[in-house]
């Protein structure tokens, strides 16, 4: 692992993300309902899911924000306990500028990962810019890792698996393995923005 990403990862207090094509591979399921309209659903990854929930062990933070709004992406970051969900954002700067000072935490302590255009002024602007496998290259060109594996695959779980070792909790984890007692996650009050509702009130 190169040493200028370890030194990054080891910043870090918080990690955000993108859903579709980050937590999810991306697709996306419409299921006809009985009153003749569809509801979308996603498909999540549990190896993803564990990662997000031992960061929560050290009091490392998590949140997305992504451009579509979805009951199925609020409810996993409910689940994951997650502090922040911005959905229906494709300019994401903003909704980063507001979570970094509702957390009191630096662009340099935070990381990101994306996979699209729109992701491209979050990943500049933290210390640490991820990129699954699957990202687009102009993604890729300006992120420090890359992820062996691709979005909604596990590149989720190999971002929190690089911040876990990078900061020395890895040998806690080992210990919560071998001893088969994992503490419980306190769930902190998730802030959930929509556009679609913040457009109007700041309109």
């Amino acid at each position: 692992m190169n040493k200028t990403i370890i030194e990054k990862a080891k910043k870090i207090e918080l990690l955000l993300m993108d859903v579709d094509g980050v937590l999810t591979d991306g697709k996306m399921y419409f299921l006809p309902q009985q009153n003749g309209k569809t509801q979308e659903f996603k498909s999540f990854n549990a190896v993803d899911g564990i990662g997000i929930r031992m960061l929560a062990l050290f009091d490392i933070s998590s949140g997305v924000i992504t451009g579509r709004e979805s009951e199925d992406a609020q409810e996993r970051a409910e689940t994951l306990a997650m502090r922040y969900a911005y959905q229906g954002f494709l300019s994401k700067t903003k909704p980063l500028e507001e979570i970094l000072k509702d957390a009191g935490i630096k662009p340099e302590n935070t990381a990101y990962i994306g996979d699209d255009l729109t992701d491209i002024p979050v990943l500049k602007k933290v210390g640490l810019a991820c990129a699954p496998n699957n990202a687009i290259e102009e993604v890729k060109k300006v992120s420090h890792f890359i992820t062996e594996k691709a979005g909604g695959q596990g590149a989720v779980r190999e971002v929190c698996d690089l911040i876990l070792k990078s900061r020395g909790h890895w040998d806690k984890v080992m210990e919560y393995v071998e001893t088969a007692h994992w503490p419980s996650v306190e769930k902190h009050k998730i802030k959930i923005v929509k556009y679609s509702e913040y457009s109007r009130i700041n309109s």
